[in-house]
């Protein structure tokens, strides 16, 4: 079902870029972009996950919780692309709904083409949240180098959430899920108080792999998302990225992501997949 549409445009990219962090010239400079492959500066994939977000706030409910997400981003969302945001309920278990996600851009005779599909587990307000277990990760065979970058290479930030973040968040996405915006309604979820938003936290990953590892010009092709648990304003989270699998015949890295709280807490644990096709330093990124 056809959740919703909508037009972002260039002020929209510059606005996630200054709330994430990830001023990555594919979304924030058109020069840089236009000579990239994409042609012209292409949308976060974060972004495009708010516009999810939002649309299972409005079609699940207020208070609508999420368990885990994926992504995949087949096609770039460009400035001024009219997009249609789609959910569609597969399974209910347990009052847990799983929900294929689906973002297109619209063409003349609403021709669709693909930019954002994915899944995702969430809990309704009336539904108790589960464990979630982070994965457990095994080696992978690919290439020792490609551009500088080696497997077990990292990069790793902190920042606090402020609530004037979050209202932020909120104004550009319009996504207005309770839970976000106040603690009354955040308490009666089960929460200690308002709770950051999924593609906020999401959005680390974005600043990390788009301007530090691999670095400027990344372009995000998969996100795998799980969130063991909530993550609160104003407290420290730390995200980590490390490169797990190179492959430089098609010049595509894996990394693993995950976000810590100050308290040692997995907040968010998954999987990256990116391109590096036009990255900004060949000779390799300083992680540390």
């Amino acid at each position: 079902m056809s959740a919703y549409r909508r037009v972002l445009l260039q002020g929209d990219f510059d606005r996630f870029a200054k709330l994430s962090g990830d001023d990555n010239p594919i979304h924030c400079d058109p020069e840089f972009a236009a000579k990239s492959h994409f042609g012209a500066t292409v949308a976060h994939g974060m972004l495009l996950y708010a516009c999810i977000c939002k649309a299972l706030t409005e079609q699940v409910g207020p208070g609508v919780v999420q368990l885990e997400q994926t992504l995949m981003f087949p096609n770039p969302t460009y400035a001024g692309d009219l997009l249609d945001v789609s959910l569609q309920v597969d399974t209910e278990s347990g009052g847990i709904v799983d929900i294929a996600t689906a973002i297109s851009k619209v063409g003349a005779g609403d021709t669709a083409v693909s930019t954002a599909l994915g899944r995702c587990r969430v809990a309704p307000a009336a539904v108790a949240l589960p464990e979630i277990a982070a994965a457990a990760r095994q080696g992978a065979s690919g290439d020792a180098v490609l551009y500088g970058l080696r497997p077990g290479m990292e990069a790793s930030a902190t920042r606090a959430f402020s609530v004037a973040d979050l209202d932020e968040y909120g104004d550009l996405s319009g996504d207005r899920n309770p839970i976000f915006r106040g603690d009354a309604a955040a308490r009666a979820r089960g929460f200690a108080r308002r709770i950051v938003p999924w593609p906020l936290l999401a959005g680390m990953f974005s600043d990390l792999l788009g301007t530090r590892l691999p670095g400027r010009g990344t372009g995000w092709m998969k996100q795998e998302l799980r969130y063991p648990s909530v993550a609160y304003p104003d407290e420290a989270l730390t995200a980590t990225v490390s490169i797990i699998r190179l492959r430089a015949d098609k010049e595509l890295v894996n990394l693993a992501t995950r976000i810590h709280a100050a308290d040692g807490r997995l907040v968010c644990d998954g999987e990256a997949l990116v391109l590096v096709r036009n990255l900004e330093n060949r000779s390799g990124p300083q992680a540390a």
